[in-house]
């Protein structure tokens, strides 16, 4: 008999590890019903037209779909065949699936706003806490299956949203000791850099090639950008704004330089600036923001600010990014509703917990009295006590 064994990229956990998240579970949801948010839950699988397309081409290959049920009837057997083509490359296929499990929690509570527009009070402030599906190459601090803590805000149009999400961040990572640096760019500011390139219609090609920059160099970027037709003369000015470093206030006096008369761009300056205004007072933030232009964030739906969270003294990926999305639920037919959200990676924050050795050294401590019992007369007296 063959040995059991998990899914690549998933996971069982004990009791001590489901203690210690939950530790981290519980002072989330603490400070997310601090600042007046609701809890929502919502199913683990979505219609696969509900998800695709909003992730762009690399984020849809990595959507779990689910099999019709009946394929094994002859006439289905060969529609399938015919169509699986298709599938694989990523594309929708009703005659094979039309159900996926979630990619993240943003679009289906996009969904649900949109199903329930009519009876939600704006601003709509929400959190969720469930487990999301990637069918990503599993790696250290990357799984195909992992939880997400999000929190989310529809329906204003307000930066005092972004201001009190990035507060979150600090409250959240404050009460772990988690040393962190927020990266913070805006997605205007990109817009405004293919527009400087004459290059508007390929701005998902650019932005989808820079959130590569850590992970392949710039080199590479340059490769991908070629591959998708912009030229050398476009690539040196992607590659000049990739080189902007130094203080926030340098970083944006350069920016200002490079994309200053893109009025897209001086929108997205000013919403940085605005948002460095209102939290350079915060304790829990000092020097904890800082501008990164080579954020990108993959994801097609972000419209305005978009954030990052890098754990400090550890080598891992994001722990949590998020960002501003104002026309999310046009897709599903409720357009011009503004929204902004964050979300917490659980799985990440465990293992920079451990490697750190942040947990309470009580939390695998549960009994608090222990009863000792010589007969049944004794075992009824300590059960009544119980």
């Amino acid at each position: 008999m063959a040995k059991p064994n998990l899914p690549q990229g998933t996971r069982d956990f004990s009791a001590i590890i489901v203690r210690k998240r939950n530790f981290i579970f519980n002072t989330i949801r603490s400070v997310f019903e601090l600042y007046g948010f609701q809890p929502l839950e919502t199913p683990a699988m979505e219609n696969l037209e509900t998800l695709m397309g909003k992730y762009g081409d690399e984020g849809d290959k990595l959507i779990f779909k689910i099999l019709n049920n009946g394929l094994d009837h002859p006439e289905k057997r060969e529609k399938a065949k015919a169509e699986f083509e298709k599938v694989v490359e990523g594309k929708n296929n009703s005659n094979i699936t039309e159900r996926a499990l979630r990619y993240d929690l943003t679009i289906p509570f996009a969904r649900f706003v949109a199903m329930n527009y009519g009876q939600l009070t704006m601003p709509f402030k929400r959190y969720q806490i469930q487990p999301v599906w990637r069918a990503d190459k599993p790696q250290r601090g990357r799984y195909r299956e992992f939880y997400q803590c999000d929190c989310d805000i529809v329906g204003s149009y307000s930066l005092l949203n972004e201001v009190e999400l990035i507060n979150i961040y600090a409250t959240v990572f404050n009460k772990l000791n988690i040393a962190v640096e927020i990266k913070i760019n805006n997605r205007k500011i990109l817009a405004a850099l293919a527009e400087i390139c004459n290059s508007s219609e390929k701005l998902t090609d650019i932005t989808t090639a820079i959130d590569k920059l850590d992970k392949i160099g710039i080199e590479k970027v340059k490769t991908e950008l070629l591959q998708r037709n912009l030229n050398e003369n476009q690539l040196n000015i992607i590659e000049q704004y990739l080189s902007i470093n130094g203080s926030n206030e340098n970083k944006l006096q350069a920016l200002k330089n490079l994309i200053g008369k893109s009025e897209i761009g001086k929108k997205g300056i000013e919403e940085i600036e605005y948002i460095l205004n209102y939290t350079s007072e915060n304790t829990n933030l000092q020097n904890a923001i800082v501008i990164d232009f080579t954020l990108a964030r993959g994801l097609n739906y972000y419209t305005g600010t978009i954030v990052e969270i890098k754990a400090q003294n550890v080598q891992i990926g994001s722990i949590g990014g998020g960002g501003r999305y104002d026309d999310l639920t046009g897709t599903f037919g409720v357009p011009n509703l503004p929204g902004v959200g964050i979300s917490f990676g659980v799985d990440r924050i465990y293992d920079v917990m451990e490697e750190l050795q942040l947990f309470p050294e009580n939390l695998n401590t549960s009994t608090q009295v222990l009863f000792f019992n010589l007969g049944d007369a004794e075992s009824k007296t300590a059960y009544n006590l119980m």
